[in-house]
This record gives C-alpha cells, sequence and structure tokens, in this order.
C-alpha cells in the first residue's frame, strides 16, 4: 500500500508539471490526497510499532513540516523566474522527491512485495477444467472472506470510544494549526497593517517552529509523560496565542507564532504514539485511518468556518476562534484514557 501511494503521488505530480487544463489540474488534488492517505496510514503504523517509535514517529513527522518549511520558498522562486511564469514546473520537484520516495519503498519493503501464489485446490490429478472452476471457487471465497474480515475491523473499531476520544483531540488540533497558519497573514495585514511582501514569510516561521518542535520535544515528551507535557504545551500555546493578540506588535507576534509551532509540533506524532498503545494490534490500521479522517475533516472545515465569519464580522475574530480551538484541544486530550501496560507499549521503551 505504501507503494500504491508513492505511485499515485507520482502520477498526479507528473499531470501538475504538465499544466493540464483545469478540469484535470484539479483532479490530480483528488490523486495527491489518496496517495498521502495511503502512505499516511501505513507509514504511521509501521512506524509505530518499531522500537523507540516516540523518537522515529516524531523523526517522519519533522520532515513532513520540513516540506512545509521548503516548498513556498522553492515554489516562489520557480513562479518568479524568468519574464513569464511558468508555475507549473515547481511540480518537476516534488515528482523527483516522489521517485526517489517510491525507489526507497521499493527497496525497504522488497520482501513484501512478491504476489503469493495462490494454494491449489481441488484434484490436481482430476481433469483441467475441474481444477479451474474449483480454483476460482476457493479464490471467491477468499474475497468474500476478506471482505468480511475488513468489515468486521471497521465495525470493532468504531466501537471503541478511544478512536473517537482521540480523534476529537485530532480533529480539534489540526483544525487549530491550520487556522492558525492559513489566516495569519491576512490578520497581520489587515489588522496590524503589516506589508504582504514581509507578512508572507510568517508561516515559515510557524513551519520552522513546528519542525524544531517535532525534533527537539519527543525525548522530553516520552521521559516526562505525554499525558503533562501535551497538556502544558497547549497551554503555553494559548499563553502565546494571548500575546499575539493582546500585544500591537507585529515582530512580537511574528515570535509568537514560531513559538506557537514550536509547542504545538509534536502533539500529532505524540497522538499517534499513543494510539498505537490504546488500539490492539489488529486495529492500528483501521484505527489511524479513521484518527487521520477525522483530522482532517477538523483541518478542513474550521479555516472555512473562519472565514465566514472573517467575511461578515471581520478578520479579527480569528483570535478568539484559535484561543477556543486550543482549549478544545486541551481539553480533549485530557479525556483519552491511559493506555493499559501491554506488550504495545514495550515497543515505545528503548
Amino acid at each position: 500500500m505504501l507503494a500504491l501511494g508513492a505511485a499515485i503521488q507520482i502520477l498526479a505530480h507528473a499531470l501538475r508539471a504538465w499544466n493540464p487544463p483545469f478540469p484535470l489540474f484539479v483532479v490530480t488534488f483528488w490523486l495527491a490526497s489518496l496517495g498521502q492517505a495511503y502512505q499516511d496510514t501505513h507509514g504511521n503504523t509501521y512506524v509505530a510499532g518499531v522500537k523507540g517509535a516516540h523518537r522515529w514517529l516524531a523523526f517522519i513527522h519533522a520532515m513532513y513540516m520540513a516540506g512545509c518549511l521548503v516548498g513556498p520558498f522553492v515554489s516562489t522562486a520557480v513562479a518568479s523566474a524568468g519574464a513569464t511564469s511558468r508555475w507549473y514546473l515547481f511540480y518537476t520537484v516534488p515528482l523527483g522527491i516522489g521517485v526517489v520516495n517510491l525507489a526507497l519503498v521499493l527497496v525497504a519493503f522488497r520482501d513484501s512485495l512478491r504476489f503469493k501464489r495462490a494454494a491449489p485446490s481441488g484434484d490436481e490429478t482430476g481433469p483441467e477444467s475441474s481444477t479451474d472452476t474449483s480454483t476460482d471457487a476457493a479464490e471467491a471465497s477468499q474475497r468474500v472472506s476478506r471482505n468480511k474480515g475488513a468489515m468486521m475491523l471497521i465495525k470493532e473499531t468504531v466501537r471503541l470510544p478511544s478512536v473517537w476520544l482521540l480523534s476529537t483531540f485530532f480533529f480539534f488540533y489540526l483544525g487549530a494549526v491550520l487556522t492558525a497558519s492559513g489566516w495569519v497573514v491576512e490578520y497581520l495585514v489587515d489588522v496590524r497593517k503589516g506589508s504582504l511582501s514581509q507578512m508572507g514569510y510568517v508561516p515559515a516561521g510557524f513551519n520552522g517552529g513546528a519542525l524544531l518542535g517535532r525534533l527537539l520535544l519527543a525525548e522530553p515528551t516520552h521521559r516526562f509523560g505525554a499525558r503533562r507535557m501535551v497538556f502544558g504545551y497547549v497551554l503555553i500555546s494559548i499563553a502565546l496565542q494571548l500575546v499575539f493578540w493582546l500585544v500591537p506588535n507585529i515582530i512580537a507576534a511574528s515570535i509568537a507564532v514560531s513559538f506557537i509551532g514550536f509547542f504545538t509540533g509534536p502533539l500529532f506524532a505524540t497522538g499517534i504514539s499513543l494510539g498505537s498503545k490504546l488500539f490492539p494490534a489488529h486495529l492500528h490500521s483501521t484505527a489511524l485511518a479513521l484518527l487521520f479522517v477525522v483530522a482532517q475533516m477538523g483541518g478542513s472545515l474550521f479555516p472555512v468556518v473562519t472565514g465566514v465569519i472573517a467575511s461578515n464580522a471581520g478578520v479579527k475574530v480569528l483570535q478568539p476562534i484559535l484561543i477556543a480551538l486550543l482549549a478544545a484541544t486541551a481539553i480533549s486530550w485530557m479525556l483519552v484514557p491511559r493506555p493499559k501496560e501491554s506488550g504495545n507499549t514495550e515497543l515505545h521503551q528503548e
């Protein structure tokens, strides 16, 4: 599934780099999201099961933020080069990275990519037509069994209260960080009267802070306890958000945004690590997929809601909305149950 996701993303970026007609360009976003969904779910599931998972989860999510940090600078350089903008050539960069990604996946998981030959069924010494019929029947039975097994996993997953409680945390968390990073430039330009050419770099500070937070705070979070540390990070982020709101200084606001990124950065990987301890091993892929779906719902819903409200009341409403979202993130985190000591937790010790 990782290889399939990587291949789908390559297709999406190849189409974008070709500068296709607009309807096809829109379709590429669906393809890219589909490929990302496969890789997010199965990549996080795999890494959550290795020894010292908290470190490796922090690392892979830090690499995600590294892409978020570098991407805008690369795209701006490509789009502004030459007399005529050829912005679509930017997608040759993720296309090349995607090819490398697929090659590494194929090498790393080459043993699991081999197709297994179906076990023969029926009397091999009998007529060929009889053997073919029995083989087809066996394959059909296996497909039905797999479908039933998948439905059972889904039903078992949605019945777990811990899945929904942790999903609620991700819903508010991703809603808060995407709303903050998506609307901060508009707020600084309209409310603080900043220059658009300069304020455009503020989200880079947020992404850079998140990158450092995921790299530097993973170990302290693990050592001192994820439950109290994440709650503390969110409280600090609320305090920084109040500084951003109440101190009428663009430099102070920019620094506060960077530190908000730093302290909220580790939350995603920490939540995934906690989920791998809470959920039964056979439900990891299904449960994490549901977490990502709910998280993306929050990340899509709240920026839009903020925009609708801002269109009537002004972008100044961003700050109370963010305070409320961060408070909801803290409350939902404390409602997540503590994981029981089991074999799963041993994977996270080193």
